[in-house]
């Protein structure tokens, strides 16, 4: 009897042993072999290794609502879907022929992803990975537009820029078999990127080729689309661009929001509540990432090439910068635990992930990964246009 009942303890252990919980994974895109690893940012550790993904040169990744499952959009039109528990891939399909990104609704029931080729944004389940709905960025005589900027917001909504129209569309996915379409003409040209205000009001698109962005306020649609900071830098020489800004990794905090300057080695603070210009802030570079604490104290900025191997850290209070780090050869990208102790930063041209200690700078340890690039963590799942 004794003997069953230690056996019995022994499997139940062993089952409880084996449990693994979601909220601290994560994942990390290594670029150049087309992997992905699976990361736990408690215990500071890769517990998998997900390979044949594709091109992942441009990945991106967001998560199901449980946070069991990583949807990573591949540059090649490859939508994967990951099981974060059993270390594989659940399903995987080819749905366009050049793809940058994507999102998931604000009930985790679909996933959008948006395309060049063809140009717009097909709607799939996140469940099977089936079709739902294929939305063909088209204007003028019958020409497709490169999609770029896709994310979701309240009220079931996928809002996106068309880069060759120049036009910004809200689609409603209430009903997915037939989605109502909100399209903005004459919003600017050449929208490059945009972000969703963290509260879900506002959008706002980079322009490349004019100055200033354009800004659509959801609770006011009606009044259209509006350009704030029409007026920036237009006397300023212009440096060449060798990487462009990443908008979504645009900081809000409090008031200000801070985004990197286009052409330009600065970071610039903007009031939102007038959408004015408050500070241009010097750094080492053109900046790529600007990117808040969750606490919103601090704003931590990476660089384009040829000032890659650089960080710099600015602090909210003054509007100053505090702290500048060189982590190793080409800085891609950061992300902030939960609640914002840590940051990891990964170094492709080093191989490396690097962690730190957000609140003294310290650096706490070094994991290897394979020219890593995109770091996405699971708290992802709970946050409106990432």
């Amino acid at each position: 009897m004794f003997k069953r009942l230690f056996f019995l303890a022994l499997i139940s252990f062993n089952s409880y042993a084996d449990l693994r919980a979601t909220g601290d994974l994560g994942v990390v895109i290594e670029r150049a072999e087309g992997s992905a690893l699976i990361i736990n940012h408690s215990q500071n550790t890769t517990l998998a290794k997900i390979k044949d993904l594709g091109d992942l040169s441009h990945a991106s990744v967001v998560f199901s609502r449980d946070q069991r499952y990583a949807f990573i959009f591949g540059r090649d039109g490859g939508l994967t879907k990951i099981d974060l528990l059993k270390d594989k891939v659940a399903k995987r399909v080819i749905q366009a022929g050049n793809s940058i990104g994507g999102a998931i609704s604000q009930d985790g029931q679909f996933i959008a992803v948006s395309n060049y080729t063809p140009g717009g944004i097909k709607i799939f389940s996140t469940e099977s990975l089936e079709l739902v709905a294929d939305v063909p960025a088209e204007y003028g005589d019958k020409k497709l537009s490169k999609v770029v900027g896709l994310v979701d917001a309240p009220k079931h909504h996928f809002i996106f820029s068309l880069f060759d129209a120049g036009e910004i569309w809200v689609v409603n996915i209430k009903n997915p078999e037939k989605p109502i379409i909100k399209k903005f003409k004459n919003s600017g040209k050449q929208p490059y990127d945009a972000l969703l205000s963290p509260d879900g009001r506002y959008y706002i698109a980079g322009l490349f080729g004019e100055q200033g962005l354009a800004l659509l306020d959801l609770w006011n649609v009606d009044q259209g689309v509006k350009r704030i900071l029409p007026d920036y830098g237009k006397k300023d020489e212009k440096l060449p661009v060798y990487k462009m800004p990443h908008l979504e990794g645009w900081a809000m905090a409090g008031d200000f929001m801070l985004i990197p300057a286009m052409g330009q080695h600065e970071v610039l603070v903007i009031d939102k509540r007038q959408w004015t210009l408050v500070k241009r802030i010097p750094v080492a570079g053109q900046p790529v990432f600007v990117m808040a604490q969750p606490d919103g104290r601090q704003v931590w900025v990476n660089f384009a090439f040829p000032d890659n191997q650089q960080l710099q850290v600015i602090d909210l209070k003054n509007l100053s910068i505090i702290k500048s780090l060189t982590p190793g050869k080409a800085v891609l990208h950061m992300e902030f635990t939960p609640r914002g102790e840590h940051v990891w930063v990964s170094i492709r041209d080093d191989n490396q992930l690097v962690i730190y200690d957000t609140e003294n700078f310290k650096e706490i340890k070094r994991l290897p990964a394979n020219k890593p690039s995109g770091i996405f963590f699971s708290s992802r799942a709970y946050k409106m246009g990432l």
